[in-house]
């Protein structure tokens, strides 16, 4: 007696493996290198304050850091404005349902609801130049003060550091300008469009947390020593003043 054999059911399908995108990885593998150079000037920063703690006294006194504060909430507030067109981008918000990625605004420019990522980019554009801007005004009135690249120990680093985050910005405010272009030369939103606002967007990110330390350090960290050690030996008051 022979029994009857079952056809085999066919083996279900493996669930698809999402892969990274090459150039969002390349991207953050890059900024990991600028993490660390960032790193060394933190560094650098530290040791000539411990060799010149006196002349980082009589220089900190001239940083107005109302003004600093200001000019550090507008950097901060472009990341946000960033990250918005990066939704947009992507047809998508956190815990939202999805939508057609919207590339420019629907109606009047004045109806911000209706904005896409070229509007939100072109905002944040604005804003890091005005932190820029705001960045160069401040080295002048330094200058002004005497607080140079060569005069002394801080002069130099306080340069370098905010230097180079300043050349990062201005090269964040070119690749938005590129981003932008391609986004209005484009006859349709596709997944290079939204590759390159995502990218953008790290950099950015990158950027603003970058300049968050290099504030606490360099403007905060010693005022706030001198309000909750007592005996510092660097101490720094805080100058509230705007202009």
């Amino acid at each position: 007696m022979t029994t009857a054999t079952l056809p085999e059911r066919p083996a279900a399908a493996a669930p698809a493996v999402g892969r990274p995108n090459p150039t969002q990885i390349g991207t953050i593998v890059w900024l990991s290198s600028e993490l660390m150079f960032f790193g060394g000037l933190f560094a650098m920063y530290f040791t000539l304050r411990s060799m010149a703690p006196d002349t980082f006294v009589t220089e900190q006194g001239h940083f107005a850091h109302g003004y600093a504060l200001v000019n550090t909430t507008i950097l901060v507030l472009s990341s946000v404005t960033c990250q918005i067109g990066v939704y947009l981008a992507e047809g998508r918000f956190p815990n939202g349902k999805t939508f057609t990625p919207r590339k420019r605004r629907e109606g009047s420019i004045f109806n911000v609801a209706g904005w896409g990522m070229i509007e939100w980019y072109t905002l944040t554009f604005i804003m890091g130049a005005v932190f820029v801007s705001g960045q160069a005004y401040e080295y002048t009135e330094l200058v002004h003060n005497g607080i140079t690249l060569s005069s002394t120990p801080f002069g130099s680093i306080f340069y370098l550091a905010t230097g180079f985050h300043g050349i990062h910005v201005i090269g964040g405010l070119i690749a938005f300008l590129m981003v932008i272009m391609r986004a209005l030369v484009a006859d349709k939103f596709t997944q290079h469009e939204q590759v390159s606002a995502i990218c953008i967007s790290y950099y950015w990110h990158f950027v603003d947390v970058v300049w968050i330390v290099l504030f606490f350090i360099v403007y905060m960290l010693d005022p706030l020593s001198s309000l909750f050690t007592s005996g510092h030996f660097i101490p720094v008051d805080f100058d509230w003043s705007i202009f």
